[in-house]
Protein backbone atom coordinates (compact mmCIF):
# COMPACT_ATOMS: atom_id res chain seq x y z
CA UNK A 1 0.00 0.00 0.00
CA UNK A 2 1.40 3.40 -0.57
CA UNK A 3 1.23 6.62 1.20
CA UNK A 4 -1.55 8.27 -0.49
CA UNK A 5 -3.52 4.64 -0.19
CA UNK A 6 -2.69 4.57 3.66
CA UNK A 7 -3.62 8.33 4.10
CA UNK A 8 -6.97 7.49 2.55
CA UNK A 9 -7.62 3.67 4.81
CA UNK A 10 -6.43 6.15 7.41
CA UNK A 11 -8.59 9.01 7.22
CA UNK A 12 -11.83 6.36 6.83
CA UNK A 13 -11.07 4.90 10.15
CA UNK A 14 -10.96 8.25 11.72
CA UNK A 15 -14.92 8.34 10.25
CA UNK A 16 -15.79 5.82 11.77
CA UNK A 17 -13.72 6.59 15.06
CA UNK A 18 -15.33 10.38 14.60
CA UNK A 19 -19.02 9.15 14.89
CA UNK A 20 -17.93 6.72 17.94
CA UNK A 21 -16.51 9.83 19.37
CA UNK A 22 -19.58 11.93 18.69
CA UNK A 23 -22.01 9.50 20.85
CA UNK A 24 -19.44 8.79 23.30
CA UNK A 25 -18.55 12.28 24.13
CA UNK A 26 -22.37 12.94 24.14
CA UNK A 27 -22.95 10.21 26.56
CA UNK A 28 -20.06 11.31 28.89
CA UNK A 29 -21.33 14.65 28.74
CA UNK A 30 -25.06 13.88 30.17
CA UNK A 31 -23.16 11.82 32.87
CA UNK A 32 -20.61 14.30 34.25
CA UNK A 33 -21.17 17.65 32.31
CA UNK A 34 -20.56 18.90 29.12
CA UNK A 35 -17.01 21.23 29.97
CA UNK A 36 -16.63 17.96 32.31
CA UNK A 37 -16.36 15.72 29.89
CA UNK A 38 -14.35 17.77 27.41
CA UNK A 39 -11.41 18.31 30.00
CA UNK A 40 -11.50 14.70 30.79
CA UNK A 41 -10.90 13.73 27.10
CA UNK A 42 -8.26 16.81 26.45
CA UNK A 43 -6.36 15.31 29.35
CA UNK A 44 -6.52 11.95 28.60
CA UNK A 45 -5.78 12.75 24.41
CA UNK A 46 -2.67 14.89 25.69
CA UNK A 47 -1.40 12.05 27.98
CA UNK A 48 -1.53 9.53 25.28
CA UNK A 49 -0.37 11.78 22.46
CA UNK A 50 2.95 12.48 24.58
CA UNK A 51 3.67 8.45 25.67
CA UNK A 52 3.07 8.52 21.20
CA UNK A 53 5.41 10.92 21.00
CA UNK A 54 7.88 9.28 23.91
CA UNK A 55 7.43 6.19 22.28
CA UNK A 56 7.99 7.08 18.72
CA UNK A 57 10.75 9.88 19.11
CA UNK A 58 12.17 9.68 22.54
CA UNK A 59 11.68 12.55 23.72
CA UNK A 60 9.56 15.61 24.22
CA UNK A 61 12.00 17.95 21.82
CA UNK A 62 8.70 17.96 19.64
CA UNK A 63 6.97 20.74 22.36
CA UNK A 64 9.76 22.90 22.62
CA UNK A 65 9.56 22.94 18.11
CA UNK A 66 5.95 23.42 18.37
CA UNK A 67 6.28 26.15 21.30
CA UNK A 68 8.65 27.77 18.63
CA UNK A 69 5.94 27.97 15.83
CA UNK A 70 4.13 31.25 14.94
CA UNK A 71 1.41 31.32 17.20
CA UNK A 72 -1.23 31.43 14.60
CA UNK A 73 -0.27 27.57 13.94
CA UNK A 74 -1.70 26.77 17.07
CA UNK A 75 -4.78 27.26 16.15
CA UNK A 76 -5.49 23.72 15.55
CA UNK A 77 -5.32 22.85 19.40
CA UNK A 78 -8.33 25.50 19.67
CA UNK A 79 -10.23 23.97 17.12
CA UNK A 80 -9.68 20.85 18.72
CA UNK A 81 -11.17 22.10 21.94
CA UNK A 82 -13.94 23.75 19.91
CA UNK A 83 -15.11 20.07 18.21
CA UNK A 84 -14.65 18.12 21.30
CA UNK A 85 -16.98 20.65 23.02
CA UNK A 86 -19.48 20.82 20.13
CA UNK A 87 -20.07 17.07 19.80
CA UNK A 88 -19.84 16.46 23.58
CA UNK A 89 -23.00 19.01 23.27
CA UNK A 90 -24.66 18.30 20.27
CA UNK A 91 -24.73 14.78 20.23
CA UNK A 92 -26.84 14.03 22.74
CA UNK A 93 -29.63 17.30 21.35
CA UNK A 94 -30.19 16.25 18.00
CA UNK A 95 -27.88 12.95 17.48
CA UNK A 96 -24.63 11.16 15.98
CA UNK A 97 -25.79 11.50 12.46
CA UNK A 98 -26.84 14.70 12.72
CA UNK A 99 -24.05 16.22 14.12
CA UNK A 100 -21.63 14.51 12.10
CA UNK A 101 -23.79 15.62 9.17
CA UNK A 102 -23.85 19.41 10.13
CA UNK A 103 -20.06 19.56 10.94
CA UNK A 104 -18.75 17.79 7.73
CA UNK A 105 -20.94 20.13 5.47
CA UNK A 106 -19.53 22.89 8.03
CA UNK A 107 -15.79 21.44 7.25
CA UNK A 108 -15.94 21.51 3.36
CA UNK A 109 -17.23 24.23 3.07
CA UNK A 110 -14.67 26.10 4.82
CA UNK A 111 -12.41 23.27 3.40
CA UNK A 112 -13.37 24.87 -0.46
CA UNK A 113 -12.58 28.38 0.69
CA UNK A 114 -9.24 27.55 2.67
CA UNK A 115 -8.39 26.08 -1.09
CA UNK A 116 -10.13 28.93 -3.19
CA UNK A 117 -8.20 31.75 -1.24
CA UNK A 118 -5.26 29.71 -0.36
CA UNK A 119 -5.85 30.71 3.43
CA UNK A 120 -3.49 28.99 6.08
CA UNK A 121 -0.59 28.56 3.63
CA UNK A 122 -2.63 26.10 1.56
CA UNK A 123 -2.26 26.41 -2.29
CA UNK A 124 -4.99 27.65 -4.13
CA UNK A 125 -7.22 25.17 -6.00
CA UNK A 126 -10.12 26.82 -7.79
CA UNK A 127 -13.78 26.14 -6.74
CA UNK A 128 -15.92 24.93 -10.16
CA UNK A 129 -19.65 24.09 -10.70
CA UNK A 130 -19.04 20.56 -9.43
CA UNK A 131 -17.72 21.38 -6.23
CA UNK A 132 -20.34 24.03 -5.77
CA UNK A 133 -23.51 21.47 -6.07
CA UNK A 134 -21.14 18.92 -4.01
CA UNK A 135 -21.48 21.49 -1.42
CA UNK A 136 -25.02 22.65 -1.93
CA UNK A 137 -25.71 18.80 -1.97
CA UNK A 138 -23.85 18.14 1.57
CA UNK A 139 -25.52 21.25 3.26
CA UNK A 140 -29.03 20.01 2.04
CA UNK A 141 -28.13 16.78 3.16
CA UNK A 142 -27.01 18.03 6.77
CA UNK A 143 -30.19 20.16 6.85
CA UNK A 144 -32.49 16.83 6.17
CA UNK A 145 -30.56 15.40 8.54
CA UNK A 146 -32.05 17.34 11.61
CA UNK A 147 -35.78 16.79 10.71
CA UNK A 148 -37.01 13.40 12.56
CA UNK A 149 -38.67 10.17 11.10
Amino acid sequence: MNGSAAAAALCVVAGFAGSVQVAVMARLGDRVGVVEALAFATVVSAALATLILLALRGSLDGFAASARQPPWLWLGALMSLLIVFTITLAGARIGTAATIGIIIAGQLVMAALIDRFGLLGADRIGLGWARLTGLALLAAGAALSLRST
